[in-house]
């Protein structure tokens, strides 16, 4: 099965003949097209790259994020001040900068939990089934049943009293923690649907049967399965981990001050929106920005890795065999016209 096969509109006869191409790619080529067909998740990709490069090239600035300077308190908006300062003079460019770096590193430490626990979690309860199943699936359901917001606050609070020597207030690493074990939920049910949809395949049966084990089995044969799933909710887990750190963080329960995140920029504005807009501003649509750019990047992922144009392509190789001439009205089917957006399939 060809999931690269594609129709030359190009050689479209009159009576409506049109040639099978078959181009020689790797999987990884196959869904890069197929990804940057998508103009959304193209633009995304370009905005979240802005905002990744202007966030590691920040250490460039002439200003300190951290070092006041009373004498330059609530400067508008310049050009030595792009953003305008803070309430104790800071260059707030620098400051969303630096916050965003922060953020960032918290979303993608907190995907990285997510997997760590969320895939062997589901793996596990797919491919065993029976009591085993029941069990994973029951902790998984109580996790979800936790209201997570005062379930994320009452841990950062309980993190920053503890005295251990390896915490230091509510850090980075810590954050990521108390987030991701909140998080990896959905990877697990993603996960398990996979194993319990291809553990009874012919394929397994065959592996079973030359003597695999049950570790090969799990991860060689099946969980390359669930790899497109699994990378399409990982980018979603960093928009809602950035999303999520930064309202604890706004409540003061997130990355405390001086460490600038967006959260506490937006925390620290709250008291001077009205006078000093440009305070919340800036932070804010970094955010926006972020998020959405974000989301659609992995709307762009779930229609790289949607079966149902694999298989569609696969159909009209069927239906364009030697010999045979479509109607215009086929071929345009075949080549995608009036198929449905792919968004809508899930």
């Amino acid at each position: 099965m060809n999931a690269n096969l594609k129709i030359d509109q190009d050689n479209l006869t009159e009576n409506g003949t049109a040639t099978i191409v078959r181009p020689h790619e790797s999987m990884t080529v196959a869904l890069w097209r197929r990804f940057r067909r998508h103009p959304g998740a193209m633009a995304g990709m370009i905005v979240l790259s802005l905002i990744l490069l202007i966030s590691i090239l920040a250490q460039f600035s002439p200003y300190d994020p951290e070092k006041s300077n009373i004498d330059g308190r609530f400067q508008a908006p310049s050009m030595e001040h792009p953003f305008g300062t803070d309430s104790l003079g800071r260059d707030l460019l620098t400051r969303v900068l630096y916050g965003g770096r922060i953020s960032i590193a918290v979303g993608l430490m907190v995907v990285v939990i997510t997997l760590i626990i969320g895939v062997p979690v589901g793996a596990v309860a797919g491919h065993f089934g029976g009591w085993v199943d029941n069990v994973l699936m029951r902790i998984t359901d109580a996790v979800l049943a936790f209201p997570p917001l005062l379930v994320l606050i009452m841990l950062s609070a309980v993190v920053r009293d503890l005295d251990l020597p390896f915490i230091e207030g509510n850090n980075v690493v810590v954050i990521a923690v108390v987030i991701g074990i909140l998080g990896w939920m959905t990877v697990a049910r993603l996960v398990r649907a996979t194993y319990l949809a291809i553990r009874e395949v012919d394929f397994i049966t065959a592996a079973h049967s030359m003597g695999a084990s049950t570790l090969r089995i799990m991860v060689v044969e099946i969980l390359p399965n669930a790899i497109g799933p699994v990378i399409v909710e990982s980018t979603l887990e960093v928009a809602w981990a950035i999303t999520t750190e930064s309202g604890l963080s706004f409540l003061g329960f997130g990355i405390m001050p001086p460490t600038p995140s967006w959260g506490n920029l937006l925390s620290e504005a709250q008291g001077y929106m009205t006078q000093y807009p440009w305070l919340a501003v800036f932070p804010g649509l970094m955010i926006f920005f972020t998020i959405i750019s974000i989301n659609y990047i992995g709307d762009g992922l779930r229609d790289a890795f949607d079966l149902h144009k694999v298989i569609g392509r696969v159909q009209c190789k069927g239906n364009l065999g030697p010999g045979k001439s479509p109607s215009r009205a086929a071929f345009g089917r075949c080549a995608g016209r009036n198929q449905p957006h792919s968004g809508d399939s899930g």
